[in-house]
């Protein structure tokens, strides 16, 4: 056993460069043995935290909790990152044994009674120790998080808590995997012309790639159940029946009787969940998870979705009247079904605005979308992405650059897996390896930290988007950035570690410059002949971007609304997840030739851990700060004006959590946000 701890990679130090983890060395079996190793160890910190004989301050107990647990977070986010980028059945078998592990760990910790002790009577007395804001900030941030762990909970009920938090990380890591499980095993082929009716050639040439990704014949083509395929597939193919298809397997995820069916489970998570917040006093989880977000209570989050809900819908009737229209044209049968919605939508986009994605996409060539938004935050920002080659990664399609400010002084290190696979969980997201902070630093620079995005296009060479996957890189590359500029001292307070329904403001701002003229003049460019786009096309996509925004408000707001519905309900209220959400549907009126982006069987955000819950609609907060924020741009008369960069350099992309989010907005903006941009933005009002 020792001679295998010994050669264990996870253990050793990362003489790589960067001190990236060793991707090449590491083995799914090595996570268990080395968890086992760090996290007694990090516990061992805890305790000598707790045991000083020396009494509580700033320095021997905050700052010193904020810096424990360096080799277990080095572990434990390779181990989160692989098991969401390239998982395999060995990773996922350690994935349910370590999960209930892992929230035991985390329990030990934040209901560490001697700990505890010393951060509360600090807390007690924060007015007169005399602290610069940002220790302020770290005291008051950690302290909360204790007591919505359950460190003020009576003893008697602790061990209970603990069990729950460790039956909820298991069901989490259950959840997901049925998901990804029901992702990777729907491969449609697609036989002949007959099946590939309607389908532009970047759509077959990434369906060709699914394809040999998934080892069906030469020369045949396939559909899976990624967005970047799906979505294209319902908006082309004339054939209804297999849009039918499609839809359907999406629609069922999580909901096939037998292993993976994720109903039962998300009830389970839901009933614990209760008994969570019963623990802590609450009325309801959603009254529990609130109390750490900008929107404060339900009735707010309520009153924000329903200003675009309503208005949304009377939209969604006009927009179907012109629908109905063109299927009767079409000779395509009426009324229309949700599988029918985006086939019509694009053939009304093209004759309304005579646009044809089919048009666009050769203009948005992956690598050019890259170099987009490289630019855009070197003009922003000032900082540079350099290339750097051979580095061993975890998979070939990953890509490493280091990021450089102004003075070419090395600030971090940024990694972009842009595919979809089948060992990868679905969706787009940002994540670290190694988080920004002022420890560890023999230049006094602070830890590097190691910044990864992904995204999930289909695979083709060349690779070329939509614009609403331009967008989604954008976006990813947003929370990147806030992770990569990230300037504080303190890890808890670092980067993206703020309040969730303000950690979208970032990436959501930044979707912004996908749009500027001036960006898509230089980069959209042909990746045949290289030429720019031409601004009549330009115009009319800038034209039809409000179109359907009516179908894309509802497909997000009915979730959203139907999530606070679920994590409202009393505690003690069993439910039925499917019969609840059918019921809600109902309720809420959602058109069913619409229908939702995601339905609760495979509903990951809420399900796949709590950052989420009850938190689903954390875009549309987040979406009236950006629309407002860029306005302060418009308003300057330059998208790069560069006193408005350095606001939000300032006061949001390198700030964290060291200021309260409503106080840091203002401090951009000069003001409070104002919903109407937002509105305006979508559509909804004029």
């Amino acid at each position: 056993m020792l001679n295998t701890l010994v050669a264990n990679p996870l253990l050793q130090d990362w003489n790589t460069p960067y001190n990236l983890p060793p991707f090449d060395l590491v083995n799914a079996e090595d996570f268990v043995p080395a968890l086992e190793v760090a996290l007694p160890e990090h516990l061992a910190e805890i305790d000598d935290i707790a045991s000083n004989v020396d009494a509580p301050n700033f320095e021997n107990t905050l700052a010193a909790f904020d810096a424990s647990g360096r080799a277990f977070n080095r572990i434990s986010y390779l181990f989160e990152n692989l098991a969401a980028s390239e998982t395999s059945p060995a990773l996922q078998a350690a994935e349910l044994e370590l999960a209930p592990r892992l929230a035991a760990h985390n329990n030990a910790i934040y209901m560490h009674a001697g700990l505890f002790a010393c951060i509360d009577a600090l807390h007690a007395q924060r007015s007169s120790l005399d602290l610069h804001p940002e220790q302020l900030r770290l005291l008051e941030r950690v302290h909360l998080d204790f007591v919505l762990a359950g460190a003020k909970l009576p003893v008697a009920t602790r061990a209970r808590y603990g069990e729950i938090m460790e039956q909820l990380a298991a069901l989490y890591t259950q959840f997901t995997q049925n998901v990804l499980a029901d992702e990777a095993g729907f491969v449609l082929e697609l036989k002949g012309e007959a099946d590939l009716a309607g389908l532009p050639d970047f759509l077959r040439a990434s369906a060709k790639s699914a394809a040999q990704q998934h080892k069906l014949a030469e020369g045949s083509y396939a559909m899976t159940l990624s967005p970047s395929l799906t979505e294209p597939f319902l908006a082309f193919s004339a054939r209804r029946d297999l849009r039918e298809a499609v839809w359907r397997a999406r629609l069922a995820r999580g909901a096939h009787a037998g292993k993976h069916n994720n109903l039962p489970i998300a009830a389970q998570i839901i009933a614990l969940r209760q008994e969570q917040a019963q623990l802590h006093g609450y009325p309801t989880y959603a009254d529990y998870q609130l109390i750490d977000r900008m929107a404060d209570n339900p009735e707010a989050v309520l009153e924000l979705l329903v200003k675009a809900w309503e208005p949304a819908k009377a939209k969604a009737a006009e927009d179907r009247k012109a629908l109905t229209e063109m299927a009767q044209s079409l000779g395509e049968p009426t009324p229309i079904a949700a599988w029918d919605w985006p086939y019509l939508a694009e053939k009304v986009r093209q004759a309304r605005y005579d646009l044809d994605d089919a048009e666009i996409k050769p203009y948005f060539e992956l690598n050019n979308m890259i170099s987009a938004m490289f630019d855009c935050a070197h003009r922003l920002f000032g900082i540079s992405f350099v290339e750097k080659k051979g580095i061993p990664l975890y998979h070939p399609d990953a890509r490493l650059w280091e990021v450089r400010n102004r003075d070419d002084v090395l600030i971090g290190i940024f990694i972009g897996d842009n595919f979809a696979r089948a060992t990868k969980r679905s969706g787009a997201w940002m994540n670290e390896f190694r988080a920004q902070s002022g420890y560890q630093s023999p230049d006094n620079r602070g830890t590097l930290p190691i910044i990864i995005n992904n995204n999930n296009f289909a695979k083709a060479d060349p690779a070329l988007l939509s614009f609403n996957d331009v967008t989604t890189l954008f976006h990813e590359f947003g929370h990147g950035l806030h992770g990569l500029l990230s300037q504080v001292k303190y890890e808890r307070l670092a980067g993206p570690r703020v309040l969730q329904d303000y950690v979208e403001l970032p990436s959501q701002i930044f979707e912004n410059w996908a749009e500027e003229e001036s960006v898509l003049n230089r980069f959209a460019r042909h990746y045949q002949t290289g030429e720019a786009m031409p601004a009549a096309l330009l115009e009319k996509l800038k034209k039809a971007r409000q179109f359907n925004q009516a179908w894309s408000t509802i497909m997000y707001a009915g979730p959203a609304l139907i999530d606070m519905a679920l994590h409202s309900l009393p505690n003690g209220t069993a439910v039925d997840i499917a019969a609840f959400e059918a019921e809600q549907c109902k309720l809420l009126g959602i058109p069913e030739d619409i229908g939702q982006r995601h339905y609760l069987s495979h509903f990951k955000h809420l399900f796949a851990g709590p950052s989420y819950a009850a938190g689903y609609y954390v875009y549309m907060w987040a979406e009236v700060l950006d629309a407002d924020g860029y306005n302060a741009f418009i308003e300057a008369g330059d998208p790069f004006d560069p006193a408005t960069a350095e606001r939000l350099y300032k006061y949001v992309y390198s700030a964290g959590n060291k200021q309260e989010p409503a106080a840091a907005y203002r401090a951009f903006r000069g003001r409070d946000p104002k919903v109407e941009p937002m509105l305006a933005k979508r559509g909804l009002i004029a």
